[in-house]
C-alpha cells in the first residue's frame, strides 16, 4: 500500500456549481455545491445514480469542462484545461483503433515530449504491469473488451500520474472480465505497484464502490450534490459475503432509496412527480416481469433490493429505475433498500394481458401527469391528435433536450402497451387512432 504519512491533498473542490442551458434558454443546474477532497494514498468514490453529475464533475476535475463557480485547485493550482499529473480512464474504450497496443499506450508519452527510446521502455513496462505482455504489436480489434480497457488503464498509468482518474471503467465489461480486472488493479493497488498516489473513480455499482474505495461519496440528484460520505475500512482483498461487507452495501441501498420516501412513507405525494418529471426509458414488458419475479416465492411480494439485483443480475442504477417506475405506478413501494408490492402490483402480477393493460392505463393516467395531459389534449381536440412538439416544448422547459427525449420514449413505449394512444414516428404525432 502507498505511503500515507504525509497528509497530501492532491485535489481541493470547494463549493463547485455546474449549470447547462436548457432548450427554454434557462440554466439546468447539474452540480450544487460540491465539496471534494482527495489525499495521497486513497482511493475515493463518487457513488450515484446515472444523472447526478459524477461524470461532469469528473471532467472539471480533468480540466474538460470548467466550472460555473466555486473553485478546483489540483495540488494548489486552479484547474485551467488538463492538470499536470492527472490521468483518466473512460467508460468507453477510446483507443485508437489504426495503432497498435504499444503506439496507443505511447501517445501520452509523445505528448508530453518524452523521447522515442524513454517512451518505448515505460510503455513496455505499463503493457506487462497490466497484464498484456505479448500483445504490444496487436491492434484494438484483435482485443477483446477487457483486454481493450486494459490498454486504456496502460495508457493513463504511463505517465506516472498523481491522481488516476476513472469513469466507470468496468461497466461496458461483462461480469467476469469486470470482476477480474478490478481484482488485479486492487492487487497492484496493495503491492504498491501501481505509479500512483490515488484513484477518483465514478460508479454507480454500490458493490464495486465497497469492494475498491477507501471512501465513498454519495451523490444526490437534480441538482447533484455529495449527500453522505462513508469511511470503509475493511482491509483489502475483501470478501463480498463477509456479513460486515453485505450490512453497508444493504445501507448504502437504503440511503440511496430514502430519496423517493424522503417527506412520506405512504405513496401519495412521491417526490418529483409533476410534468417536468424525468422519466428513465424501461420496458413495459420488464416492468410487467418483475411484478410477476416479486409477486412469486420466493419474494412474495417484499424484496431486499441488493438480494434482488444479484438474483436479477442487474445493476444498481437498473434496479432503482424499474423500482421508482412501479413505484411511480403505484405497483410498489420503495422504502429503505427494499421493494414492496402495493395491492395494486398483486393484482397486476395475477391478471390476464387484456386486463393488466386496462390497469396499467389507468394508473399511468392517474399517476404520471404528462400522460394524462396528453390524454387530455387528445381528448379535446376535435382531430383527436397533436405533435410531439407540443409536449417537448413543455417538458424542455423543465428538463434537458436529452432527457425530454428520454421521457418521451417511455411515454410513447408505455401508451402503447397499454393502448392508451397511438404514436406515428414518421409524422411525430401523438393521436386517439387504434394502433391496430
Amino acid at each position: 500500500m502507498l505511503d500515507t504519512s504525509k497528509d497530501t491533498n492532491l485535489l481541493d473542490i470547494r463549493g463547485v456549481c455546474r449549470s447547462f442551458p436548457k432548450g427554454s434558454g434557462e440554466e439546468l443546474l447539474v452540480l450544487e455545491k460540491v465539496d471534494l477532497t482527495i489525499r495521497s494514498g486513497e482511493i475515493v468514490g463518487l457513488l450515484g445514480r446515472s444523472g447526478s453529475g459524477k461524470s461532469t464533475l469528473l471532467r472539471i476535475i480533468a480540466g474538460l469542462v470548467s466550472p460555473s463557480s466555486g473553485d478546483a485547485k489540483c495540488r494548489g493550482e486552479t484547474i485551467v484545461g488538463p492538470p499536470n499529473g492527472v490521468s483518466m480512464v473512460f467508460q468507453s474504450f477510446a483507443l485508437f483503433p489504426w495503432l497498435t497496443v504499444l503506439q496507443n499506450v505511447e501517445l501520452g508519452l509523445e505528448a508530453l515530449g518524452v523521447d522515442s527510446a524513454e517512451r518505448r521502455k515505460r510503455a513496455l513496462a505499463a503493457i506487462d504491469l497490466i497484464g498484456l505482455d505479448g500483445f504490444e504489436s496487436a491492434y484494438p480489434k484483435e482485443l477483446s473488451g477487457g483486454m481493450r480497457q486494459r490498454v486504456g488503464f496502460a495508457r493513463a498509468l504511463v505517465v506516472h500520474p498523481d491522481l488516476l482518474l476513472m469513469d466507470e471503467p468496468f461497466s461496458a465489461l461483462d461480469v467476469l472480465t469486470a470482476e477480474t480486472l478490478r481484482t488485479d488493479l486492487i492487487d497492484l493497488w496493495i503491492e504498491g505497484r501501481l505509479p500512483i498516489k490515488s484513484v477518483l473513480m465514478v460508479t454507480h455499482n454500490i458493490e464495486e464502490a465497497v469492494l475498491m474505495c477507501d471512501r465513498i461519496l454519495v451523490f444526490s440528484s437534480n441538482p447533484g450534490r455529495v449527500a453522505a460520505e462513508i469511511k470503509v475500512d475493511f482491509p483489502h482483498p475483501r470478501n463480498r459475503l463477509d456479513p460486515a461487507f453485505r450490512q453497508l452495501v444493504d445501507s448504502i441501498y437504503a440511503r440511496m432509496t430514502q430519496r423517493a420516501q424522503a417527506k412520506s412513507p405512504t405513496l401519495e405525494g412521491i417526490q418529483g412527480t409533476g410534468v417536468g418529471m424525468i422519466l428513465n426509458h424501461v420496458s413495459s414488458n420488464v416492468l410487467s416481469g418483475l411484478l410477476e419475479t416479486l409477486a412469486a416465492p420466493p419474494y412474495n411480494g417484499h424484496a431486499d433490493l441488493p438480494v434482488l439485483a444479484n438474483h436479477l443480475q442487474l445493476e444498481a442504477d437498473e434496479i432503482f429505475h424499474l423500482g421508482e417506475s412501479l413505484q411511480l405506478l403505484r405497483f410498489a413501494q420503495l422504502s429503505e433498500g427494499d421493494l414492496m408490492l402495493t395491492d395494486a402490483g398483486k393484482r397486476f402480477a395475477n391478471l390476464e394481458t387484456d386486463a393488466r393493460k386496462k390497469l396499467f392505463a389507468e394508473h399511468m393516467t392517474t399517476y404520471v401527469p404528462v400522460v394524462g395531459l396528453i390524454k387530455r389534449v387528445l381528448d379535446e381536440r376535435p382531430s383527436h391528435n397533436a405533435p410531439e412538439a407540443r409536449f417537448r416544448n413543455e417538458l424542455e422547459d423543465y428538463m434537458s433536450e436529452g432527457a425530454a427525449d428520454e421521457t418521451l420514449k417511455t411515454i410513447i413505449s408505455w401508451g402503447r402497451y397499454a393502448e392508451l394512444f397511438a404514436y406515428d414516428e414518421q409524422s411525430e404525432t401523438f393521436s386517439l387512432e387504434n394502433p391496430h
